[in-house]
């Protein structure tokens, strides 16, 4: 019946109310057949309500009022429930009835308890399977840690305390009164519109600084960060915390079912369904029968039944059996220890094991065992106290005095040993009369030692009555040195107080010690004043002067060492007063010093803005010119491809007229031979053509000669000459036929050796440009033989690399090269550009284990002319690299400023003073000065202006 009614399914497309869908009509109809309804009066009652007006006279007006689309599914669910919930409470009923007692004095019952829930999203069931959790889990705490503690303390054994974690902060956050999560719930179910957002609001306002709740967005995990702080809240279970999602937690809370439906069940045809609703009916109030939904709160319900289950397991005695989840994919034989431990650790079995390892769990009252084993006792210890009879019990069977203890009314056994004991206790009867003589054995042996304990008392009261007669003469001692301090003690009083005041006066020596005028006056005004505290001193102690005496000189001293004191004070302020001004004067400078410094680095940072400015309009400048010359090559590009296009259907023309001919004069030869006529040729004739043959002997001579006058060296030569040439070739053949001095073969002594001292400006760009060819040709064949597991240090970022590597570059820089101008005035052009650039550098190892970019560098560039003069690196985990040109050309970028891409880099470029700032900060002034000196530094522009300064 629930699943038919569970699928009837409101849609909204009724103004102001909705109706039951047409796939729906089939549960409709099945649901009314079973409750022994109409049909049309279910459906009605599934999307409206009735309410009654007691304005229309005694019986009131009768209003049907239609239900929106989630009211009508919450009075469908209410349905449901309540039919299921009353159905199965007739079941119990008739279970209850086939016994045949009403109650029971002792039975045997077993709790299955559902485990702790925590899923991506949790709502209103979740949140009440954790409540019941922590609720038991507080009775395991006090069922088993908190009772057996305090029977241990209550006997006196001494058990080490173990400490557990009490979870009774997180019930109240649920369960309390007013402030409660199911108080604030149930409030807000009363309001005339309760929302989910409002009542979320609600409990983060009620707990702000509760240590057990929280906002979704603290949560550890990403997706109940994206929940908002008023669509959930977090709960610190026992078991972990946990997120819930508040939507719907206030529709759920309701159970109640409105009168219109109430009211068509109680007129069911079926007299079952009838008298499963007639005893909630006989109790709705008339408010509520007059069409106003009730409210039934669920949280309110399932808090009261725990509490009824609570209070009858504390009514009985209990055994747990802890279960464990030992794997998450729920496969037999596969342990997770790490989810194992934790799963220990939140239900406390760790503090349980701790007290079961230091506590008794076997135990039984004295007058047990004396009741138990008198019956084996002769009858002389069988009069013994029962205290005494278990210990001496104990003492003769040879227990270890660590497997048991005594309380104050029972005995207490490790974990075993009363089964051993009562084993010993029940064995033959020889061994019987054995531990029958050990007994008395142990008896003589105790009231021995109880006797000897008795002198030693005699011999403490003796020692007890000598001390209280020295304490007697000691309190007379102590009485006369009272009487004689009260008389003497206001002398002395007096007498430390005048010291003291006599010590006050290095106070006096510290401010006359500040004074710059009038010292020689106070000086001897304080001398003047310690004599006088001397002569009290004396006068103190010669004669005998009253409290109020002494009382008074002090008061007259004190009150004159305090006006010296603030007129010294007085003189000093001034001075200082006086010293204020001054400083104020000078601070006064400093500031307008100040204000100058700021207007120059004012003015310095417009200049700097002004310079960046410009050259950032440079770089548009050269990247449009770029473009242009690219534009441009492309199009000559384009028209030297056509060229070469018309000259090869050219060639393949005449080719073809070749062809043909060469086809007439073989067709020509085979007439002439199948005529018997002998054609021949002779070359005189052909060349100056002095005969004229006939017809077919025009013809094949015409073909014979077009042929034979080419060899085989002019048609290779015609061929070659035919042949496009790439636009790479090209470049490369004009690039080598340009260049005057050949150095591929040079050694590098003798390029170094060049460099540092040839005065031929041509020679020196050429071998400088042979240099860094070397360069990249090494760098490039070290890169593409080192191992794959080796790290090694980045000389350069990746971008400047990726630039010089990516295809559109590499193919315009070989295609179309730009115009080269001749070495000498390219060296001197050059020579005057200085350029600085600064970009972001990432070691390759860093790149994805620093998401979040902690370890990003920078890396300095100095560029004299096209070729790189400085280099620095800045990170901040490791200290700044300086690389000076010459020296440590091995570790620096080896490639030109154009083939980098800096130059078109937005904001890459940077002023001379800003780079000179962070260059002199990490000491490389020092290392270009050394590098200078020790004469392995390249000349560039930095090493001329650091010589010149040096000079």
């Amino acid at each position: 019946m629930c699943p038919h009614v569970s699928s009837c399914v409101p849609a909204g497309c009724v103004p102001g109310g909705c109706t039951i869908r047409k796939q729906s009509s089939q549960c409709v109809e099945h649901c009314a057949e079973l409750l022994g309804l109409e049909e049309d009066d279910l459906r009605v009652s599934l999307t409206c309500r009735v309410m009654l007006t007691t304005a229309g006279g005694a019986k009131g007006t009768v209003i049907k009022v239609p239900l929106k689309v989630e009211q009508a599914n919450n009075a469908r669910d209410a349905l449901a429930k309540a039919v299921y919930s009353r159905l199965f409470d007739h079941v119990v009923t008739r279970a209850n009835q086939c016994f045949p007692f009403q109650s029971s004095a002792n039975f045997i019952g077993v709790l299955d308890i559902a485990g702790f829930e925590y899923f991506e999203h949790n709502s209103f069931e979740q949140f009440c399977i954790n409540y019941c959790n922590e609720k038991l889990q507080q009775f395991f705490n006090e069922r088993i840690l908190k009772e057996e503690q305090e029977l241990y303390h209550r006997e006196g054994l001494g058990v080490n305390e173990v400490h557990y974690v009490d979870n009774q902060d997180c019930i109240d956050l649920v369960e309390a009164k007013m402030v409660g999560v199911l108080d604030i719930l149930d409030e807000e179910n009363r309001l005339p519109q309760p929302s989910d957002q409002h009542f979320t609001d609600t409990v983060h306002n009620k707990h702000k600084n509760h240590f057990r709740l929280t906002v979704p967005r603290k949560s550890k995990l990403a997706v109940h960060r994206n929940v908002r702080d008023d669509e959930g809240f977090i709960i610190r279970h026992f078991a972990g915390a946990v997120c819930y999602e508040t939507t719907g937690f206030v529709e759920k809370n309701n159970d109640a079912l409105h009168m219109s439906l109430e009211c068509l069940i109680s007129e069911s045809k079926d007299r079952f369904v009838r008298e499963l609703f007639e005893n909630s009916n006989n109790s709705k109030d008339v408010k509520q029968k007059a069409g106003k939904l009730g409210f039934i709160s669920v949280g309110n319900k399932f808090k009261t039944q725990l509490n009824i289950l609570l209070e009858k397991l504390r009514d009985t005695g209990s055994s747990f059996i802890r279960c464990i989840k030992p794997n998450l994919k729920m496969i037999s034989h596969q342990f997770e220890g790490a989810q194992i431990l934790s799963q220990l650790q939140c239900s406390g079995m760790v503090s349980v094991l701790d007290l079961m390892q230091g506590g008794f769990p076997s135990r039984a009252p004295f007058h047990e065992l004396y009741n138990m084993y008198q019956q084996y006792m002769p009858p002389k210890l069988c009069r013994l106290d029962p205290r005494l009879f278990c210990k001496a019990l104990f003492m003769a069977l040879g227990l270890n005095e660590n497997d048991y203890k005594f309380g104050l009314t029972r005995v207490f056994f490790r974990p075993g040993k009363f089964k051993e004991f009562d084993s010993i206790m029940k064995s033959d009867p020889d061994h019987l009369a054995e531990l029958v003589k050990k007994v008395n054995t142990w008896l003589i042996h105790s009231r021995w030692k109880k006797v000897q304990w008795c002198a030693l008392s005699v011999v403490k009261l003796k020692n007890k009555i000598l001390y209280r007669t020295h304490a007697c003469i000691k309190m007379q001692k102590t009485v006369r040195m009272w009487l004689c301090r009260r008389k003497h003690k206001p002398r002395i009083d007096g007498l430390v107080k005048v010291r003291n005041l006599k010590k006050r006066m290095d106070r006096f020596s510290e401010v006359i010690s500040g004074l710059k005028e009038g010292k020689q006056e106070m000086t001897k005004q304080i001398q003047d004043l310690e004599g006088t505290i001397d002569s009290l001193m004396i006068k103190i102690k010669s004669t005998i002067m009253t409290r109020m005496e002494i009382d008074h000189e002090f008061k007259a001293l004190v009150t004159r060492s305090e006006q010296l004191l603030t007129a010294m004070q007085n003189k000093k302020k001034e001075e200082e007063e006086r010293e204020r001004l001054k400083k104020i004067q000078e601070e006064m400078e400093r500031e307008k010093t100040r204000r100058d410094e700021e207007d120059q680095q004012r003015k310095q940072d417009e200049h700097d803005r002004r310079l960046k400015s410009e050259m950032e309009l440079k770089r548009k400048q050269e990247e449009e010119e770029r473009k242009r010359r690219e534009e441009e090559e492309k199009r000559m590009q384009e028209e030297m491809e056509q060229q070469l296009l018309l000259e090869r259907d050219e060639e393949a023309s005449r080719q073809t007229v070749l062809e043909q001919e060469r086809r007439d004069r073989e067709l020509a030869l085979r007439i002439a031979h199948s005529e018997a006529e002998l054609i021949e040729e002779n070359t005189d004739l052909r060349s100056n053509g002095s005969s004229v043959p006939s017809s077919p002997e025009r013809a094949a001579s015409a073909g014979a000669a077009a042929l034979p006058s080419l060899t085989m060296e002019q048609m290779a030569k015609e061929m070659s000459e035919l042949l496009a040439r790439g636009p790479q070739v090209q470049a490369t053949k004009a690039a080598a036929g340009a260049k005057k001095y050949e150095l591929s073969k040079w050694k590098y002594a003798e390029l170094r050796d060049s460099i540092n001292t040839s005065c031929d400006i041509e020679l020196l760009a050429a071998c400088r440009e042979e240099f860094h060819r070397r360069l990249k040709v090494y760098h490039a064949w070290k890169s593409k033989n080192k191992k794959r597991n080796t790290e090694t240090e980045q000389r350069v970022p990746k971008s400047i690399t990726d630039y010089d590597r990516a295809p559109a570059v590499r193919k315009a820089s070989q295609q179309n090269p730009a115009p080269a101008l001749p070495a000498r005035q390219l060296e001197v052009a050059l020579n005057r550009q200085q350029r600085y650039f600064r970009i972001p550098f990432i070691r390759p190892g860093d790149a994805y284990s620093d998401l979040q970019n902690t370890k990003k560098g920078w890396w300095y560039a100095h560029f004299d002319g096209p070729w790189i003069a400085r280099q620095m690196e800045l990170h901040p985990d490791k200290h700044p690299v300086v690389l000076v040109a010459g020296k440590d050309d091995m570790e620096m970028c080896e490639l030109s400023l154009e083939e980098t891409g800096l130059s078109r880099k937005r904001g890459a470029e940077i002023l001379p003073r800003q780079f000179e700032e962070i260059w002199e900060r990490c000491g490389g002034v020092t290392y270009l000065r050394s590098a200078i000196e020790s004469r392995q530094a390249r000349p560039t522009y930095a090493t001329a202006m650091m010589q010149s300064m040096f000079k």
